[in-house]
């Protein structure tokens, strides 16, 4: 029920006209997602903001994200991928203008709030053009493909951006990323060919009805959870937090850190390319892609219980522990958008985005409150802290993965 009959057409027209310039548009995506794990610090020495104003002005990138998740799946779905991404990057592009003027929290903040609602359908229309392009079977696959581009863009995030701050400034960084953005957004719509699938919603009252399916659907209330609080977890850590329990833990000046972050890259490339795999070539057999997905969830709220504990292990295993298993989660989305039409995967995927990337925001704000009640007295913050900040959330994270177990049969 998923994907369209696979269309007549060879392995390089799929990678280069259809994967391609969606995987640059994610890559774009997730190296503004991440990019104040390394450019935090900076402005927070630059322009004297505290950790909980960086984790609001890092965080609306997620509220913003998650804010217009219900029209960009009605968009996805009405007007198609090709078109709705690029627009949405050319707003992202202007909002890396104006991220690059910030001179304060008010200004930054909202520039990243516009960066975020512009980059809101890097992932999202990916998934829902490879959907329409794609046999179902093939999903996890590619879509591990594409989330491994992401990968690259949280390298590119780590060690690179550091070296280009040091360069050409924070402020001409954000200028170049702009125009990058555009030039993206020129190419998929140049590129990229129009598909549509077949019922394809046309009135709002069709899209809303689709809406309340999906959230009804026992499959979707059995997995939301634990997909919300493990991956905001995920996006909260990787693009804020890493680096400062980088440096009040492990004991690493901002080079290494960023040294750190950029194995984290590497480790989550691999992860992703070889759980869509691995998820691609158990579901020819039989074996649905949950199989996969919730083991390696399991070992990702391992990994943050050490990181909470400040486990002696050195820094780069940990960064890519987290990396190559956080984004195990995605693989529900794969799996839920094969329990649905074609013609509704903007939607399921949105519908997922909405809830956890709405978390996420929150979380980095929360985490944020939480770490300025445990000072270190040396310009960061206590091991307390963190045990408190992440601890906590493992165990809301765990409380939802004893819900999906508990579910699980019921779906």
């Amino acid at each position: 029920m998923t994907a369209p009959e696979a269309p007549a057409h060879g392995l390089l027209f799929l990678v280069g006209r259809v994967f391609l310039p969606f995987a640059a548009g994610y890559f774009l995506s997730y190296l503004f997602r991440t990019v104040n794990a390394v450019l935090g610090p900076v402005l927070g020495e630059e322009l004297a903001l505290d950790a909980a104003a960086i984790g609001l002005m890092t965080s609306v990138f997620f509220l913003a994200f998650a804010g217009i998740q219900f029209p960009l799946g009605m968009a996805l779905d009405r007007f198609g991928p090709r078109r709705t991404h690029a627009v949405l990057l050319v707003i992202a592009a202007a909002g890396a203008v104006l991220f690059s003027q910030g001179d304060g929290t008010p200004v930054l903040t909202l520039a990243r709030a516009i960066i975020g609602m512009g980059m809101a359908g890097g992932l999202l229309a990916a998934m829902k053009m490879f959907a329409l392009w794609f046999p179902g079977q093939k999903l996890p696959l590619v879509n591990g493909m594409v989330l491994a581009a992401g990968g690259a863009g949280a390298m590119a995030a780590s060690a690179p951006v550091h070296a280009m701050i040091a360069l050409i400034g924070w402020r001409q960084l954000f200028v170049v990323l702009a125009g990058v953005t555009v030039l993206v957004a020129v190419i998929i719509l140049v590129v990229v060919p129009e598909r549509r699938a077949a019922g394809a919603p046309v009135t709002l009252s069709d899209q809303l009805k689709g809406l309340r399916l999906i959230q009804a659907s026992p499959a979707f209330r059995a997995v939301a959870p634990l997909v919300m609080t493990t991956q905001a977890a995920w996006l909260s850590t990787q693009s804020l937090w890493f680096g400062p329990w980088l440096r009040d833990m492990a004991g690493l000046d901002a080079g290494p850190a960023a040294e750190a972050l950029f194995v984290g890259g590497l480790a989550m490339i691999a992860g992703y390319a070889f759980l869509g795999w691995l998820a691609e070539r158990l579901s020819r057999i039989g074996i649905p892609v949950s199989f996969v997905a919730a083991p390696v969830t399991l070992v990702f709220i391992a990994v943050q219980a050490m990181l909470a504990l400040g486990s002696g292990l050195p820094a780069w295993v940990l960064t890519a522990a987290f990396s190559a298993t956080g984004g195990a989660v995605i693989i529900f989305y794969a799996d839920m958008t094969q329990r649905f039409p074609a013609a509704m995967a903007g939607r399921v995927n949105t519908t997922l985005a909405l809830y956890t990337f709405g978390l996420g925001g929150v979380l980095q704000i929360l985490v944020g409150l939480v770490l300025d009640l445990f000072p270190s007295g040396e310009g960061g913050y206590s091991p307390s802290g963190y045990l408190a900040a992440f601890g906590g959330w493992v165990l809301v994270q765990i409380a939802c993965f004893v819900w999906y177990l508990a579910c699980r049969r019921h779906c």
